[in-house]
C-alpha cells in the first residue's frame, strides 16, 4: 500500500494531506461505503494495515533543502505577502507596480512546472481606500472641511474594510494572473477552519486538488469575521494562528511544501533592528545556534506581525521540514532569484554555520596582509620557497585529486577545452615550482622599494615607496595551477588573498590551498589566503569595498562581464576574451611563419594567448607558401574557417566563419586575407580583444609599423603569441592578463599588485614656516641608488634574533 501511494506521488511521509488520507482509504478498500476522507474511518483502515497517521499535531520531518543551491529543486512553493509589501505608504490602497512584479514572477514559476500558492494580506488596505472615498462622499460640507483641517479622517472599522476589499483584491489578482494564462482561486480562512479536524481536512483536500489542477490558490484570513488574536495554543506543537505569517507556516507544513518565502519590507533578518548601529544582515540563520543573539524591534507599520512573528513562523515551519527564506518584497525579482538559489534575504536552515562568513574571511585577509607587510622579506621568500617544495613533495597527492576532478568533469560532459585546462601533470607541477622560486627570489625588494626621493627643503625629505594594494579577490575557472601562482604573487607583494575556483576543480583546489596554508602558518595566519567555497558568496564579496581592494576574474567573458557589472566600487582587472592574431606578411620567411603559427595554435589550444585568427597578405594567396602554411595546420588537426575575403576567392574552400571575433579555445582557426600591414592593423584593432597579436616578417620597417599601430596589451614581431605569459616574461607567474588601460596591462605579476605611498621625514617644519618666508622650498631630486628602506630594518632584526 505504501509503495502504491508513493507511485501516485502522494507525500505519505508528511502525513498531513487529505488527498493522502483519501488515497489511503481507497487503497485500504474503505472508500466506497463512506466519505473517503472521514478521519475515523481512515484511521481504522490504517490500523488494520499496521500504519498510523496524525492530523492533529505537526509531524516533524527532515529539512529538504539544507543549502541555497538546493532551492531550484523546490517543487511546491508558498509565498506569503506581508501588508507592508503590497500596501502603499499611506496604507490606503495597494502598491500596484510592486504587486504586478510579484504576480509576474509567480506566474513564470507556475508555468515552469512549480506548484505555487500565495498567502496574501491587503484586503483591509484595499477596502479602506474604497470605504474612505465612500465616507467622504456621504459627509456634509462642514464635516469634510473640518476633517481636512484636522488632517485626519473618520475611523473605519477594519472588518468592514476587509469585507469591501476582499472581492476587489481577488478580482485584481485574477486579472493580473490572466495576463500570463494562469488560473487562480480564492480561499478565505478563519482560525476554526484549521483548529477543527473536519474543516481542516476539507481545506487541505481543496488546496491539494487546486494544486494538482495547476491552479494557484490565493489564501487570506477572513478578516471580515476574524476574532481578535487569542493566547498561544501551541501545547500540541502546532503554531498559534495570530497573523498571516503563522497561517502561511501552518499551511506550508500541511501541504508538505518544499519552500516558504516570507516577503517583508526589510532585506531579511538582522542581528538587531536595521536602524541600529552595528546591525548586520544574516544571510543564513540557524535558529538553534543563532536564535539567542537576535534582538527584535517594533512590528511592521501595517498588519499584525513584525519580524519576531516572521522568525517564529519560519522557525516552526523549518522544524517541520519546510525550508524558509525571509526577503524584501520590494526587491526586483526577489522570488525568482531565491528559486534560482541566489543569495537573497535570510535562508533558514538546520545546518549549523561552519567556518567563517565571507565578511570574516575578508577581514582575516586584511589582517593577514598587514602581518605579511610586517615580516622580513626573507620570511616572505621562505613562505614561497616552502610552497614550491610542497608542490614537489606532494605531487602524487595533487595528481590524485586532479584525476578525480578530471574524471568527474568527463562524466558530466564538460567541454573539451575546459577539461584540458583542468588537467595537471608532473611536468606542469615542476614548471609551476620553478616559477614560484622565481617569484621568491624577487621578493626581497618588493615592498618598500624607493621609487622617488625629493628634498623639499632643508631637513624635509619626501620618498615614494612601493606598498601592497591590501586584499585581492581572484576568481578563476578550470585551471587549478592558477591557485599556487596567484598565492605566491600575493604573498610576495604583501597582499591578503581570497580565492574562488571553479567547482569542476574543487578537489584539486582544496588540496593546493591546504599546501598554501601549510607554508603560511609558521609566519602569518593561514587565513591570509582563504578559499571561497560557494559561488553565491562572490556577489556578496564584490560589494565589500571596505574590505577588498581589487577583483581579478579569470575565465569566460560571461564571468568577467558579470563581475564587472556587479562590483560595487571595487576595481576589476582582467580581460574578457583572448582573440589573438598572427599576421603573415608577404616578406615573411615561410619556415619561420609556419613554426610560429603552429606553435601559437597547437601548443595549448585552450589558453587565452592562443592564436584564433590568421591573417595572410593577399599576394600570398594561391602560392606554394600559402599552401604549405594551410597544409601544415591541417596536418596538426586544426580545423580552418574562412573569412569573407578568402571565401569569395574559393568556390570549394573551408566553411565560412560565423564571426571574425571568435575565441575557439580549441584546434580551430579563422583564416582571412588582408591587403597589407595597414589593413592587418585595422582588422586587428576592429575585431581583436586587445590581448596579444604578432607579425611575421623580415622587413623591420613593416614590423615596427605593426608594433606601433596595433592597440593590444602584447604586440610581438617574429614570435609566438604563446609568449604572452607571466612565467615566460620572467615574472615568475601572473594573476592574469589585463587588457584594461589603467593600473596594469598585459601579464600582471608582482608589480601589478602594488601601489605606492608617500613618506615625509621632517624636523618640525610647518606650512606656516613657508607661507611666512622663514623657509624656502628646494624640490631637489635625489638619487635612489643604495637607499635603505624600512624593510631593511626588519630584516636586520630578524637576522639578529636568529644569531
Amino acid at each position: 500500500m505504501y509503495r502504491v501511494l508513493l507511485k501516485q506521488g502522494y507525500p505519505v511521509s508528511g502525513g498531513r494531506s487529505v488527498s493522502v488520507a483519501r488515497s489511503i482509504a481507497e487503497v485500504c478498500g474503505c472508500g466506497q461505503a463512506r466519505r473517503p476522507y472521514e478521519l475515523g474511518y481512515v484511521t481504522s483502515a490504517l490500523t488494520r494495515h499496521g500504519m498510523a497517521m496524525s492530523f492533529g499535531t505537526s509531524v516533524r520531518r527532515g529539512q529538504k533543502h539544507h543549502i541555497r543551491s538546493d532551492l531550484p529543486e523546490s517543487k511546491r512553493v508558498i509565498v506569503k505577502l506581508g501588508s507592508a509589501v503590497i500596501t502603499r505608504e499611506d496604507e490606503c490602497g495597494l502598491a500596484l507596480g510592486r504587486l504586478a512584479s510579484i504576480v509576474e514572477q509567480v506566474s513564470e514559476l507556475q508555468n515552469r512546472g512549480k506548484q505555487m500558492m500565495m498567502v496574501t494580506s491587503g484586503a483591509i488596505a484595499f477596502g479602506k481606500q474604497q470605504m474612505r472615498q465612500e465616507r467622504i462622499m456621504s459627509m456634509s460640507v462642514r464635516q469634510t472641511l473640518a476633517s481636512a483641517t484636522r488632517h485626519t479622517g473618520p475611523l473605519i472599522e477594519p472588518r468592514a474594510c476587509a469585507a469591501v476589499g476582499q472581492s476587489g483584491l481577488m478580482s485584481l489578482y485574477e486579472a493580473m494572473f490572466m495576463q500570463y494564462g494562469v488560473k487562480t482561486a480564492q480561499v478565505l480562512i478563519t482560525k476554526p477552519d484549521l483548529y477543527h479536524e473536519s474543516s481542516r481536512m476539507n481545506l487541505m483536500e481543496t488546496l491539494m486538488e487546486l494544486l494538482n489542477l495547476n491552479v494557484v490558490p490565493i489564501l487570506n484570513s477572513n478578516d471580515a469575521v476574524s476574532p481578535p488574536p487569542l493566547a498561544d495554543q501551541d501545547l500540541s506543537g502546532v503554531i498559534s494562528l495570530k497573523d498571516n505569517d503563522s497561517l502561511a507556516a501552518r499551511l506550508a507544513v500541511e501541504i508538505d511544501a518544499d519552500l516558504m518565502i516570507i516577503m517583508s519590507d526589510v532585506d531579511g533578518l538582522y542581528n538587531r533592528p536595521p536602524s541600529m548601529d552595528g546591525s548586520c544582515l544574516l544571510h543564513t540563520f540557524c535558529p538553534t545556534k543563532q536564535g539567542a543573539g537576535v534582538v527584535f524591534g517594533e512590528k511592521s507599520r501595517v498588519g499584525l506581525g513584525g519580524m519576531e512573528s516572521k522568525v517564529r513562523a519560519a522557525t516552526w515551519a523549518l522544524e517541520n521540514g519546510v525550508s524558509v527564506v525571509i526577503c524584501n518584497g520590494t526587491d526586483n525579482r526577489a522570488i525568482a532569484n531565491i528559486i534560482d538559489g541566489k543569495k537573497i534575504g535570510t535562508f533558514f536552515t538546520k545546518e549549523e554555520p561552519r567556518g567563517a562568513t565571507v565578511e570574516e574571511q575578508a577581514l582575516q585577509a586584511r589582517e593577514g596582509s598587514r602581518q605579511l607587510q610586517a615580516i622580513a622579506p626573507s620570511q616572505r621568500t621562505a613562505i614561497i620557497n616552502r610552497l614550491a617544495d610542497l608542490l614537489l613533495e606532494r605531487t602524487q597527492d595533487v595528481l590524485a585529486a586532479n584525476r578525480l576532478d578530471v574524471s568527474l568533469a568527463e562524466e558530466k560532459g564538460i567541454e573539451g577545452p575546459l577539461v584540458a585546462r583542468l588537467g595537471l601533470t608532473e611536468s606542469k607541477l615542476q614548471t609551476l615550482a620553478t616559477g614560484l622560486r622565481q617569484i621568491a627570489s624577487a621578493s626581497e625588494n618588493t615592498i618598500g622599494q624607493v621609487l622617488r626621493r625629493t628634498r623639499l627643503a632643508d631637513g624635509l625629505e619626501l620618498q615614494q615607496v612601493t606598498a601592497p594594494l591590501g586584499v585581492l579577490m581572484v576568481i578563476f575557472e578550470s585551471r587549478p595551477d592558477v591557485l599556487p601562482q596567484v598565492a605566491a604573487l600575493a604573498i610576495s607583494s604583501g597582499n591578503g588573498l581570497l580565492l574562488k575556483g571553479g567547482k569542476e576543480a574543487v578537489h584539486s583546489n582544496q588540496l593546493l590551498h591546504s599546501l598554501v596554508q601549510e607554508a603560511l602558518q609558521p609566519y602569518v595566519p593561514k587565513e591570509t589566503v582563504s578559499l571561497i567555497s560557494r559561488r553565491e558568496d562572490i556577489h556578496d564579496l564584490i560589494q565589500l569595498s571596505d574590505y577588498i581592494d581589487l577583483v581579478i576574474p579569470r575565465g569566460s567573458k560571461e564571468l568577467i562581464r558579470d563581475i564587472s557589472d556587479h562590483s560595487k566600487g571595487i576595481p576589476v582587472l582582467g580581460h574578457s576574451e583572448g582573440v589573438c592574431h598572427v599576421y603573415v606578411d608577404r616578406e615573411a620567411d615561410i619556415a619561420t611563419a609556419t613554426r610560429i603559427v603552429c606553435d601559437s595554435k597547437c601548443d595549448y589550444p585552450a589558453a587565452c594567448n592562443t592564436v584564433e585568427t590568421l591573417l595572410v597578405h593577399i599576394n600570398m594567396f594561391g602560392t606554394h607558401d600559402f599552401d604549405t602554411l594551410v597544409d601544415t595546420l591541417k596536418q596538426n588537426s586544426v580545423k580552418i574557417y574562412a573569412g569573407p575575403r578568402l571565401a569569395n576567392k574559393m568556390k570549394f574552400g573551408p566553411p565560412l566563419a560565423r564571426s571574425m571575433h571568435i575565441e575557439y579555445g580549441d584546434l580551430e582557426l579563422t583564416l582571412e586575407l588582408v591587403d597589407d600591414v595597414e589593413d592587418a592593423i585595422s582588422h586587428i584593432n576592429k575585431y581583436g580583444s586587445s590581448h596579444t597579436d604578432t607579425i611575421v616578417t623580415e622587413n623591420e620597417h613593416t614590423a615596427e609599423r605593426f608594433i606601433q599601430g596595433v592597440d593590444s596589451a602584447c604586440v610581438f614581431h617574429n614570435a609566438s603569441t604563446r609568449f604572452a605569459d607571466g612565467y615566460r616574461f620572467g615574472l615568475g607567474a601572473e594573476v592574469g592578463i589585463s587588457t584594461t588601460r589603467i593600473h596594469a596591462r598585459g601579464p600582471v605579476g608582482v608589480e601589478g599588485l602594488l601601489t605606492t605611498k608617500w613618506l615625509l621625514r621632517g624636523s618640525g617644519q610647518t606650512v606656516q614656516d613657508f607661507n611666512s618666508g622663514n623657509c624656502q622650498y628646494i624640490h631637489e631630486k635625489l638619487p635612489i641608488d643604495n637607499i635603505k628602506n624600512h624593510t631593511d630594518d626588519i630584516e636586520e632584526e630578524v637576522q639578529a634574533s636568529r644569531a
